[in-house]
């Protein structure tokens, strides 16, 4: 098989990144992808950031071994801790989701003041902040960990009224007035996306970085020459750590469509 036939390997830390790898399929839909939620370790936003990079290696390493061509890592909190780790580790091109995100956010943001939303250890990283101070330095940047909107998304709640109960406990005052844009930090939370639009109002643009991920994608692609070719026929493959058939259930919600084949497989230490 040459290169540019090879799949696309995508992983989280469970079903969130699914939001990321819909957006793949709808824009790249020549392309084969393998999906990996390492759902045995779920969740990674309330672990150390020594803990996320090691579990992060041996999920890029379990698809590298398998063959990809590219890596996604759809996870804020692996993106945030792990990016450069797995960078300097592979010899496959590397997306994270936090730099296409915030630069989506920066380039649509009017007033200046941007909101970003996302798990513990993404927040605390600073990731986000950094990304936006890197892309539009003059940017005011406000923060906050909202942790419930993780299992509310994995209920498939997203139409309860609960949901939009936390939203508000959240959210509802915290922004400042003259902000205009929230960016969604966590790969669940566009999943939620019409709870928290109706707690912040018309005046808020939200930013899922899902499309602007599978921009960078397809641009890498195009630049590496790696790109498969439009009358390919795209494979999908799904893996998981752990409970394939709840992964099947809830993932639906996330990918907007059925999904068959699930595999089970064992995340051990790869060799480097």
């Amino acid at each position: 098989m040459s290169r540019d036939e090879l799949p696309i390997g995508v992983f989280d830390s469970g079903i969130g990144g699914l939001t990321v790898l819909r957006q793949l399929h709808r824009q790249l839909p020549a392309e084969g992808t393998i999906y990996l939620g390492d759902t045995a370790r779920v969740p990674y936003g309330t672990k150390s950031a020594q803990v996320v990079t090691r579990y992060a290696l041996n999920n890029a390493r379990l698809l590298v071994q398998r063959g990809v061509k590219l890596l996604v890592v759809a996870c804020n909190t692996a993106s945030a801790v792990a990016l450069e780790a797995l960078e300097d580790a592979l010899d496959v091109p590397v997306v994270g989701v936090i730099e296409p995100g915030a630069r989506r956010a920066a380039a649509v943001s009017g007033s200046g003041v941007v909101g970003v939303i996302g798990t513990e250890g993404t927040i605390t990283s600073g990731s986000y902040q950094q990304a936006l101070a890197r892309v539009r330095p003059d940017l005011v940047v406000q923060a906050r960990a909202c942790p419930l909107f993780v299992p509310l998304a994995e209920e498939g709640w997203q139409g309860h009224p609960l949901a939009e109960q936390v939203a508000r406990e959240y959210l509802q005052g915290w922004l400042r007035p003259d902000a205009d844009t929230l960016i969604l930090g966590c790969t669940h939370y566009p999943v939620l996306a019409d709870a928290i639009a109706r707690v912040l109002g018309t005046g808020i643009r939200l930013v899922d970085s899902a499309s602007a991920v599978a921009a960078e994608v397809e641009k890498m692609l195009d630049n590496r020459q790696l790109r498969a070719s439009s009358g390919a026929t795209a494979t999908r493959e799904y893996w998981v750590t752990d409970v394939p058939e709840r992964f099947r259930r809830v993932g639906r919600i996330f990918l907007d469509e059925e999904i068959a084949g699930v595999r089970l497989v064992d995340v051990a230490e790869q060799p480097h």
